[in-house]
């Protein structure tokens, strides 16, 4: 039993380095993970505030002032009754 203890013990120790990079690039792989979560979920509520607060404000009526077309519309009539089709 003492041997295979020295045995894993040198393995472990000759592959320390690779073993080492794995972890630190596994670290930072699940930071930028946690990091993009956190990024879109403080994204998702802003929107959501905003879209709940920008719901509430009274919404602005907009009116159109038909004259214009009215009277291009009254133009063309009577054109059209004042000269008869050739």
């Amino acid at each position: 039993m003492s041997q295979e203890k020295v045995d894993r013990y040198k393995q472990e120790k000759a592959n320390r380095k690779k073993n080492m990079k794995k972890e630190k690039f596994g670290n930072v792989i699940r930071k930028c993970v946690v990091g993009l979560v956190g990024i879109a979920l403080v994204g998702w509520i802003g929107y959501s505030a905003y879209t709940t607060y920008d719901a509430k404000q009274p919404q602005q009526e907009a009116q159109v002032d038909y004259t214009a077309v009215n009277e291009l519309s009254q133009n063309l009539a009577a054109v059209q009754v004042e000269e008869p089709v050739q």
